[in-house]
């Protein structure tokens, strides 16, 4: 997924790091890294701090929700921070960077984990990377729960609860309000 991410960001970077007078292009490539790195970190720190929910969500959603996620806000906090501590940049160029980058980039990465004739990422490898838990079919979990055309707590109780263990009702719930679209 890192290489996926790497050639995403290196595809949208233009003027938000290649062409920015405020990164000096020695520091470019270092920037880029910086960028994948901690948009990894973000979705980690996303579906382990309670939006797992949101994630999943955006991630069915084939990317259609990424401006309005509060993923992708976490995530873009998370590479401001990043891009500030790592290359010692402004806040304002951070957030500049970041509010280019993240939202492209993350729409792109769900747009080819949906679309079934891209084979560089899935939903499920996006999954296993943010939550730590490669190799659970999480798209299989979304779609079995939702079989019956309707999404309700039994059904995320039956398919959802033992990848979710640890998380109890309060893992449970963020996935519903993921899936549902609210924060």
């Amino acid at each position: 997924m890192f290489e996926t991410l790497m050639n995403l960001v290196q595809q949208n970077a233009g003027s938000a790091i290649v062409n920015n007078p405020a990164i000096p292009n020695e520091h470019n490539n270092a920037a880029m890294e910086t960028v994948v790195q901690s948009m990894l970190g973000g979705l980690t720190q996303q579906a382990q701090g309670g939006g797992l929910g949101n994630l999943l969500g955006m991630v069915v959603n084939g990317g259609g929700n990424v401006q309005d996620n509060p993923v992708t806000q976490g995530v873009q906090q998370h590479v401001e921070q990043s891009l500030m501590q790592k290359l010692g940049i402004s806040p304002q160029v951070a957030m500049s960077v970041a509010g280019a980058l993240v939202p492209v980039v993350l729409g792109k990465l769900m747009h080819k984990a949906a679309d079934p004739n891209d084979s560089s990422v899935d939903g499920n490898t996006i999954m296993g990377a943010a939550t730590g838990q490669q190799g659970t079919d999480w798209m299989g979990m979304a779609g079995s729960a939702m079989a019956d055309g309707k999404l309700d707590m039994n059904d995320l109780m039956r398919v959802a609860g033992s990848q979710l263990g640890g998380g109890g009702v309060g893992g449970l719930g963020g996935m519903l309000g993921g899936l549902f679209g609210g924060k």
